[in-house]
């Protein structure tokens, strides 16, 4: 069975393999394009459509198709009714992850194990509903990656080409020495910025920040809403009150963007209502349009730097990452604040699926050794160590006086995989269970943090007096996802301690979208 590294992007996904000699490369789709769509169209038959012809069909029945879905995801539902059904955001993701999966196998293969990157600001609920709806696809998951430490793996080994067989997949930097690179990741729905040291053989990030709420489409939005203004001056309606006028007018914005990145002015026409409109639009414009969303990324950048301790000058590289920073005032705003010109060498869009490649080949090289051993490729993957942080401090609720207080356990930016412990203790006589609420977050008061969900310890001994102490110890793996046990210390036998996430997936429920999914003709 071949494993493949998937980017399930907002609103584009890629996909990628090791080849013969180890090194990543992007697989195209049925249709001969690196790059798919994020777009799922539900077929009246009950089939279901996804990449460039959903988004074609999405212009005249807009109420079939669902796109944006990587930014519902952690939610128990989409945004909005598709096909006049509700849907799991989870369910959704699993139609496109089948469908990057067959076209993947056309060229390597049955396909059953892979690597999904996520957002590196991602919570503990969307990592999870990320790994469900792989399960839900009928994949293995091996692994969640951060996005940006894809990029940052997929770059090692460009880096490393060129100086040997070996060094093809050795994960070397230049012959100078370990490497201090910020990535700069600006997506088509969110945007991460991350600094990761790259030495041989070894990949440890220091510092992340970034945001699930912006990215490329913002941009669009933005001429969106400039363009339907200045419709609704010049006829009176309002395009954006008409789902295929709106679908039609999110396209030309898209396009409209794109275009500028490439020359100074263009055009952006409006139809609604019988009614034209086409207004000029210069590059300049567009970037004054959008300014502030450009300093949110600059602020996010100067933000990272200050957490991990280090200045510009200790920085080796700026990497560009995700297809939004091919709008020219990224790389502009990057090289005034960083004092450096960023790499575009890469691919941007192809990137993070490459790195996700190299993931995938390194957890399954781990895995044969446990075995017995593994054949090349992936032999020569053997003893790279991989070092993540937490991109979300994690806590527990805790009550004084009438305020509820975020605990911290475990700070940001903490190496992975971490734990702590605490005792906590029984409030009645008889108490055989205890509530822990875990939570995600740096603020001080539990309400401004992310609620994980309440993690019940079960099984306690039925005749525990009145302050018994039971021991916590909550942890976050290596991919950031959070892990829970428990042990009574008056018996010193371990309790069953199960988080429960809010809005989350039973195994009964994955079961069951996922024979939805299986029935499903896909095209």
């Amino acid at each position: 069975m071949s494993l493949i590294g998937i980017d399930l992007g907002t609103t584009f996904c890629a996909v990628a393999t090791l080849d013969d000699r180890g090194r990543p490369t992007t697989l195209p789709n049925q249709d001969g394009e690196m790059l798919t769509p994020s777009a799922i169209y539900l077929s009246p038959d009950g089939g279901a459509v996804v990449g460039q012809p959903a988004l074609d069909l999405a212009l005249e029945q807009p109420d079939r198709v669902a796109t944006l879905i990587k930014r519902r995801m952690g939610f128990p539902e989409y945004a909005r009714l598709v096909a006049g059904q509700k849907h799991r955001p989870e369910t959704l993701s699993a139609v496109i992850l089948r469908k990057l999966a067959e076209d993947a196998a056309a060229h390597v293969g049955p396909v059953k194990q892979c690597v999904i990157t996520v957002p590196a600001y991602f919570d503990d609920t969307r990592r999870k509903a990320t790994m469900d709806a792989g399960r839900i696809a009928g994949l293995e998951v091996l692994d969640i990656l951060d996005e940006p430490s894809a990029a940052a793996l997929a770059y090692s080994m460009q880096q490393a080409a060129g100086v040997g067989p070996e060094g093809l997949v050795a994960l070397a930097p230049p012959a100078d020495g370990p490497r201090t690179v910020l990535v700069y990741d600006l997506g088509g729905g969110t945007f991460d910025v991350t600094l990761v040291r790259l030495a041989r053989k070894r990949f440890q990030v220091l510092a992340i920040e970034g945001d699930v709420r912006l990215g490329g489409k913002d941009w669009d939005d933005r001429l969106v809403n400039w363009a339907a203004d200045r419709f609704v001056q010049q006829h009176g309606a309002d395009p954006r009150a008409d789902p295929q006028s709106l679908a039609a007018l999110e396209a030309t914005a898209e396009r409209a963007k794109r275009t500028l990145s490439k020359v100074e002015q263009t055009t952006l026409t409006v139809t609604h209502a019988g009614n034209r409109l086409v207004l000029p639009l210069t590059r300049t414009e567009f970037e004054g349009l959008t300014r502030d969303l450009l300093i949110r990324t600059r602020l996010t950048a100067l933000q990272v730097l200050n957490q991990s301790g280090l200045t510009w000058d200790q920085v080796d590289r700026v990497l560009m990452v995700g297809g939004s920073t091919h709008m020219p005032a990224t790389g502009r705003m990057l090289a005034e604040l960083t004092g450096k010109e960023p790499d575009r060498t890469l691919a941007v869009s192809e990137v993070v699926a490459r790195g996700a490649a190299v993931h995938a080949g390194i957890v399954r090289q781990r895995e044969d050794q446990i075995r017995g051993g593994a054949g090349p490729p992936l032999e020569l993957l053997a003893d790279v160590v991989e070092i993540s942080v937490n991109a979300h401090g994690l806590g527990v609720e805790v009550k004084k006086n009438d305020d509820r207080l975020n605990n911290k356990l475990i700070p940001k930016n903490t190496q992975l995989p971490a734990a702590v412990s605490r005792v906590y203790y029984t409030v009645g006589d008889g108490q055989t269970k205890v509530r822990v609420r875990i939570l995600q977050g740096e603020a001080h008061q539990a309400e401004a943090c992310i609620p994980v969900g309440e993690c019940w310890i079960d099984g306690l001994p039925p005749d525990l007096p009145k302050g018994s102490p039971v021991q916590v110890r909550c942890g976050v793996a290596a991919n950031g996802r959070i892990e829970v046990m428990a042990l009574d210390m008056t018996s010193g036998r371990m309790a069953k301690a199960e988080i429960h996430r809010p809005g989350g997936l039973t195994e009964d429920e994955i079961a069951k979208e996922a024979a939805w999914v299986r029935g499903l003709k896909i095209q």
